[in-house]
């Protein structure tokens, strides 16, 4: 079979022939792989810079995708840490980190939009409680994470969403679909933090995909702007595409009622994130969360490694 091979971290994955994989475990099956996304985790994984990745080379990347059974059956899997990822023609899932799926389902829509789903729909449902009615911002909601939690937030019930981020074109398009309003960060320092007073000043819930000075700066904005000081603000960390630290400044934690929460792999259990697969798997199926999928083939992996990671989410058809 055919695969994309990470032999250096230094280097993109080759398209290379591979054996054919065994399932060895009790609930091990093979499955024909259909579509897997091409997302930054993977290629933090394929770089050997994710913190959770397989330390071993050569390696296939791959978290997650759609794939078909022995007896044509589909199903959605979540891949261990395994050197066998998912941008291959046939890996090994273990069927308890997997869910059923129709017969009529998009696979190529369902891989691009599970795994950056995935991240708001687990922090609202799994490390925060979001009643319904309450105010929802995201913080970095440009990215195809924050695109998606924009709609998840309502979803699971937000009544009131505000979408912050930098590109103007996409923050432009969720005015017009699904965010109620918008904070460009680019522009005047004095302007910004104005727009994210204003925005924040009620608010219930962030979630935040930047980290960084934008986390620290929101901050400083929001806090002295609150309406209520007793109302509680959650401050949910899910991505630091802007910096692996944020300096956070103290007064913000006693000025006002926040907290700050994390969410990701770890925090949340692999058990209670694949009870939430099924749920989700539906959401993208009835086609009330929209990403921006383009199918490509495994072939050109070399060259589409080298692909800037906005625009469309690529999504590896084998």
């Amino acid at each position: 079979m055919r695969a994309a091979v990470v032999t250096s971290y230094a280097e993109p994955p080759h398209y290379q022939e591979l054996p054919e994989p065994e399932a060895n475990g009790e609930h091990e099956v093979v499955v024909e792989v259909l579509a897997a996304a091409l997302s930054p985790r993977v290629r933090s994984q394929a770089s050997g810079s994710h913190d959770t990745g397989a330390d071993e080379l050569p390696l296939v990347p791959g978290i997650d995708g759609v794939g078909r059974t022995a007896d044509g059956g589909l199903r959605y899997f979540v891949l261990p840490d395994t050197s066998l990822g998912s941008l291959t023609e046939r890996t090994v899932i273990d069927v308890r980190r997997s869910i059923a799926l129709p017969d009529d389902v998009d696979a190529v829509t369902l891989a691009a939009a599970m795994n950056p789903a995935m991240s708001s729909w687990v922090a609202l449902r799994r490390r925060i409680e979001m009643p319904m009615g309450q105010r929802a911002m995201v913080l970095g909601a440009t990215g195809n994470a924050g695109r998606l939690a924009v709609q998840i937030a309502r979803t699971l019930g937000a009544s009131h969403v505000v979408a912050v981020g930098r590109d103007a074109d996409r923050l432009a398009d969720l005015a017009a679909h699904h965010a109620d309003a918008t904070v460009s960060l680019d522009g005047e320092a004095e302007a910004v933090a104005a727009q994210l007073a204003e925005a924040g000043r009620d608010v219930d819930v962030v979630l935040d995909y930047l980290w960084g000075r934008p986390t620290a700066d929101a901050l400083r904005a929001i806090v002295p702007a609150r309406v209520d000081d007793s109302q509680l603000l959650t401050w949910v960390q899910i991505g630091s595409v802007a910096g692996l630290e944020s300096p956070i400044p103290s007064a913000a934690l006693r000025a006002t009622r926040l907290q700050i929460v994390g969410s990701g792999q770890g925090s949340v259990s692999t058990r209670d994130i694949v009870a939430e697969l099924s749920d989700l798997a539906a959401e993208v199926h009835r086609g009330s969360l929209f990403v921006d999928a383009t199918p490509v083939p495994l072939a050109g992996i070399e060259r589409l490694w080298r692909l800037p990671l906005t625009g469309p989410r690529l999504v590896i058809v084998p």
